[in-house]
């Protein structure tokens, strides 16, 4: 009894202390046209906008979407709180949240879980949640002291395909970008080119299968992209905790710049 309340008092010490360490990014909503995203803020220790900063933007994936501005910091948002990554790589860091009946890019699913066929679009409309993004981070980019050369977005699963369509939809805004499990029409990589990518899949995904990542590298490769591809054997839909706990990932991602 004694052993069971004991572990139940650890687990409720590890929730609030991960509850406060998010509360360290800042509750925030951009409004468009009537419209709403909710965002979370991480600004640097000692912010100072006098100097500028690099911007890292983070997009979730389908099962993060609503309007709670709580679930979009479920995966990676511990990464950049740590101490020592503060320390060493200041920078701005937005989670936004999509819709829950929404998405990053504009996407033709068919078919059963375990064998799921995807279309992507060479020139998709845009969703009313990219049209808010691209307002959202206008926004940033006016009000903090952002560095225009060193933006990097990334983003797992839904938020791995917004990612390419984010840059699809904005070439020249990003250093870097980071999809995890994601994928995207190979028509665009001509288009995405000037963007340095590290790609990363599972190659046991059952959700988004694999072959829509390394499609699209392939299709970079072949049009003269930078690109970095770690498809990861035996991992599923979860490779973002692979792709999270990369030690080189940070290094990679602070050293580009336009």
């Amino acid at each position: 009894m004694i052993l069971r309340l004991y572990t139940v008092f650890l687990s409720l010490v590890f929730v609030l202390y991960s509850y406060g360490q998010n509360e360290a990014y800042q509750k925030m909503s951009f409004e468009k046209d009537g419209q709403r995203m909710p965002y979370r803020l991480l600004l640097p220790k000692n912010y100072d906008n006098t100097e500028t900063y690099p911007l890292i933007l983070v997009l979730h994936g389908s099962g993060e979407r609503g309007s709670d501005n709580e679930l979009q910091l479920t995966h990676g948002a511990s990464l950049f709180l740590e101490d020592a990554t503060r320390e060493k790589y200041p920078a701005v860091v937005v989670f936004p949240q999509c819709a829950e009946n929404s998405s990053w890019a504009a996407i033709k699913v068919t078919g059963e879980l375990g064998n799921r066929a995807f279309t992507f679009y060479k020139r998709g409309q845009p969703t009313k949640d990219m049209l808010l993004l691209e307002g959202l981070l206008k926004h940033l980019k006016t009000t903090y002291a952002i560095d225009k050369d060193r933006m990097y977005v990334g983003g797992l699963s839904m938020g791995g395909m917004g990612t390419f369509e984010l840059v699809r939809r904005n070439p020249k805004m990003f250093a870097a970008g980071f999809p995890i499990c994601g994928g995207a029409n190979t028509a665009i990589a001509n288009r995405i080119r000037r963007t340095r990518w590290w790609v990363f899949h599972g190659k046991a995904d059952d959700v988004v299968p694999s072959k829509y990542s390394t499609k699209i590298v392939d299709a970079l490769r072949a049009a003269g992209a930078d690109v970095q591809y770690s498809l990861y054997p035996d991992v599923k839909h979860d490779s973002w905790n692979n792709a999270f706990a990369e030690p080189e990932l940070l290094p990679w991602l602070f050293s580009i710049s336009k």
